[in-house]
């Protein structure tokens, strides 16, 4: 009697071990009408975004710049319109914004877009984003300190020259690449994306694609 009670245990186990392996192997397959999550693509700015006039909550629109298409075919066709806002903004030497997006047109009606900005491809005058999606600007580059110290050099040469002859040109020179290279890091200190400019993102929710 014992033994067969022992054979029944361990027959459940077993039947409970395989059952659990079964539900472990099958995964639930994707809505076909569902862009899934992760997919990456690229939208182009509406909007001109500069932090030096942009504040936290403004909102701004862009548009597909590529078809999103799920498993099925289902297509949300380039052109289409995205809101979305400004979660945070930095001023300064260490310029930044958060971008947040609401909404896309898909065609049939609109739905909630989660996104996080990936990259920004073309614009040199920003990093690329962190992991949350953080556009900053890049600091001034060694060529262009030198481009603008030369510029103000050249300039306060010609301004020493007129008051001083040689030894004033070489004065002014010497004051101007100061002047010229300051100027230069507080005039390049703000982060700007032009009207245009494209954005990579990158899908952090499936999105549905309404049936008409």
């Amino acid at each position: 009697m014992r033994k067969r009670s022992l054979r029944w245990l361990w027959c459940g186990w077993l039947l409970l071990g395989g059952t659990m392996l079964l539900a472990d192997e099958v995964s639930t397959p994707a809505a076909p009408r569902t862009i899934p999550e992760g997919t990456t693509f690229l939208i182009r700015l509406n909007d001109k975004l500069d932090t030096t006039r942009l504040q936290q909550g403004k909102h701004f629109s862009a548009k597909l710049a590529e078809d999103l298409v799920a498993p099925d075919g289902s297509t949300i066709p380039r052109g289409k319109k995205i809101k979305g806002h400004v979660s945070s903004v930095e001023q300064g030497f260490h310029a930044r914004m958060l971008l947040s997006f609401d909404e896309i047109d898909t065609g049939h009606g609109k739905m909630p877009l989660i996104a996080t900005v990936t990259g920004v491809p073309g614009e040199h005058a920003a990093k690329q984003p962190d992991a949350e999606g953080e556009i900053e600007r890049k600091g001034m580059s060694k060529r262009r300190e030198i481009e603008v110290a030369a510029v103000g050099a050249g300039l306060g040469a010609a301004g020493g020259a007129a008051a001083g002859g040689g030894k004033g040109a070489a004065i002014g020179a010497g004051i101007g690449a100061g002047a010229g290279a300051l100027a230069g890091i507080l005039t390049d200190r703000n982060l700007t994306l032009q009207k245009g400019t494209v954005l990579e993102l990158r899908l952090d929710h499936p999105l549905q694609v309404p049936s008409r």
